[in-house]
């Protein structure tokens, strides 16, 4: 199923501001809820596709990204970038949407009271990936080593005595209009609600340690250079809290004989001109291998030939690419006496003569077509 627009999703314009967003999300985000939608999967996918657009269009860059490629240009397809986020994900990330009291406290270790403690998430990680185009369009599992901090298992908590484990303390001042009580989070714990009892050898001072990890990591057919992939809760730890993400940047490994153009698959094809002019079979490569193709006789220098479905799959499903041949009639640049001669009898012959029909196409004909202008 097709994703639905982000300004569609939240119900904007598309020169919306900040706080337009912000508004029409957390009105979004009331209405499913899913305190007020309990066991309602309807209510529960409306309520993160709500958070994943307001993800995008929240982030200057993102939403920049958004309005010149689409859902493509955030990675949000099969289940990335946004579309990747657990509940526990999005309260962690846009609880604060809602005020120092958000409908979101029970989620947070508050038992459904105001001040409860809130989830902390650990830092995320990033990593640039480097793909084959034979990687990328048919798409591929890499395995690869992330340095990660950790929680060292041998290191015990407690709860925090300045917070009593909510993570935040309150105060009370005296105003000329009463007393007045605010919350805010533990300076001591940072929020976490324990600090460390004892400590294992080798960690820091929170109890964490930096530790190797092989991860797997699933690469969809057709992801493209500066696209950002995210693969949730693979990131750094952190105490009393969810781990932060793993953030993998997609670059293009460059192919000696196939260009990459959006979805479709560039060759250039030489051939000599007497090629040309008789007419011949050739094999090319493509990213599946090698096909033989036939070239006609009269083919000019410059024509474009095109094999459907030889391109790269959309990220989003939406079909496949093609692979265009562009045609270069390969002129010699040294002859010997006897072909100098050979030639120069044929120089006064009528089918040497250029002679283009209407309906063969000029050298910006072909750029149009290529580029599909």
């Amino acid at each position: 199923m097709a994703k639905r627009d982000y300004y569609d999703v939240l119900g904007i314009s598309k020169s919306a501001s900040k706080d337009e967003i912000k508004k029409a999300y957390r009105k979004l985000a009331i209405k499913y809820h899913p305190d007020k939608n309990p066991d309602d999967k309807e209510a529960e996918d409306k309520f993160k596709e709500a958070a994943e657009a307001y993800e995008v269009l929240s982030n200057d860059q993102k939403r920049q990204r958004y309005d010149q490629f689409g859902h493509k240009g955030v990675g949000g397809a099969g289940g990335y970038s946004g579309g990747g986020m657990n509940m526990e994900d999005i309260f962690s990330q846009f609880g604060d949407i809602f005020g120092g009291h958000s409908p979101f406290d029970s989620f947070f270790g508050g038992g459904g009271g105001h001040g409860g403690r809130r989830t902390k998430k650990g830092t995320n990680l990033r990593i640039k990936l480097k793909l084959t185009l034979q990687e990328i369009a048919d798409g591929v599992e890499k395995k690869i080593k992330v340095n990660r901090l950790v929680v060292d298992p041998n290191t015990t908590f407690k709860n925090c005595s300045s917070c009593n484990g909510t993570g935040q303390v309150r105060k009370v001042m005296n105003t000329m209009l009463g007393q007045m009580v605010s919350t805010t989070t533990c300076p001591t714990c940072g929020g976490a609600g324990q600090t460390v009892d004892k400590r294992a050898p080798g960690t820091d001072s929170t109890g964490m340690t930096r530790r190797e990890e092989v991860i797997s990591i699933k690469i969809p057919q057709g992801v493209a250079e500066g696209m950002q992939l995210s693969m949730s809760g693979k990131g750094n730890e952190v105490p009393g809290g969810i781990p932060g993400d793993l953030l993998i940047l997609v670059e293009e490994a460059e192919n000696d004989e196939l260009k990459r153009d959006g979805n479709n698959v560039v060759y250039e094809l030489y051939i000599s001109f007497i090629d040309a002019a008789l007419g011949t079979s050739v094999e090319v490569p493509t990213i599946s291998g090698k096909v033989k193709i036939k070239i006609d006789p009269g083919t000019q220098s410059g024509k474009i030939l095109r094999l459907r479905g030889k391109g790269i799959r959309d990220v989003d499903g939406y079909g496949t690419g093609d692979q265009l041949i562009h045609v270069n009639v390969w002129t010699p640049k040294s002859l010997t006496k006897e072909e100098t001669s050979l030639l120069e009898s044929l120089r006064d012959s009528k089918s040497f003569e250029p002679n283009p029909s209407k309906g063969e196409k000029g050298f910006f004909e072909n750029m149009k077509e290529f580029f599909g202008a």
